[in-house]
């Protein structure tokens, strides 16, 4: 029996492993076709379990994963989940001038557009990264065509973050609407509750107390994102990373899989579009 008979978002934001922020500084980006892709079995790994548990999502994909692995991006289709933009290379918004974000993002819906033949609608930036510096992402993306962006985490982090933006679905005065990541209110403080390394490092007991938090105080629908390496304890171990990014990326990876069951099996899921937009 659900907890909670409310339809709320999965969504996956498909990277690989040395593709994330964490990672960066370390791992440069003329490497990758060097790196062990474990992408694609990831994906297909989510896909099942989704499919086990009649369960539709956003899949948030990185224009160079597309390329790599077609097969991944037409099933994601073919079985009725949402494929929606993740950039093309993973590059945070907040470092690109407007030219540059203007092409990525362009490539990135092409290649997904012209792999998947289905018109892509959202888009998310890597590592949330829009914030007051660079609301012009929005005019670029209005541009291109987009319906909607879950761009935004409204919490205090040092890698993201803008605790001052909305907490809730909204129409940005450039044409768009942005949907932020789910947040909870502790001592008048926005704190994050929309998955990822949060979801990891926790019992489940407790993120699920922390969910349940926000459907009893909250009438807006939760959404909730991971990526497929989250479920992959078997990656390859990143050495010359700083311990922090180490820690974030590695913590519990050995247990993400059956807590993602346990969420399946306790909320009703659907994707983005039709959860928020439809």
């Amino acid at each position: 029996m659900k907890l909670d008979n409310r339809l709320n978002a999965m969504t996956v934001d498909v990277e690989d492993y040395f593709q994330v922020s964490a990672f960066e500084e370390v791992i440069n980006k003329d490497s990758w076709d060097s790196q062990q892709l474990r992408v694609g079995q990831n994906t297909h790994r989510l896909l099942d379990l989704f499919a086990e548990h009649n369960v539709k999502s956003t899949f948030f994909t990185l224009g160079w994963v597309a390329k790599r692995c077609p097969e991944v991006i037409k099933r994601i289709v073919s079985e009725g989940h949402e494929l929606a933009s993740h950039g093309l290379e993973h590059q945070r918004a907040t470092t690109m001038t407007r030219t540059q974000f203007e092409k990525d993002v362009y490539d990135s819906k092409a290649i997904l557009e012209d792999v998947s033949g289905s018109a892509i609608k959202g888009y998310r930036a890597p590592s949330f990264s829009v914030n007051d510096s660079n609301t012009w992402v929005y005019e670029v993306l209005v541009e291109q065509g987009f319906i909607y962006s879950s761009s935004t985490y409204p919490i205090e982090h040092d890698l993201y973050g803008v605790p001052s933006w909305p907490r809730f679905k909204y129409q940005r005065v450039e044409g768009i609407t942005e949907l932020p990541i789910p947040t909870i209110r502790k001592k008048n403080t926005n704190v994050g509750i929309g998955g990822g390394g949060f979801f990891r490092l926790y019992p489940y007991w407790l993120s699920k107390k922390r969910i349940l938090s926000f459907m009893e105080s909250e009438t807006a629908p939760y959404s909730f994102y991971f990526h497929p390496w989250e479920i992959d304890p078997e990656q390859p171990y990143i050495k010359n990373a700083n311990w922090r990014s180490k820690f974030r990326h590695y913590i519990n990876l050995s247990r993400m899989e059956s807590k993602i069951e346990m969420l399946l099996k306790d909320f009703n899921w659907g994707s983005m579009y039709d959860v928020y937009i439809k």
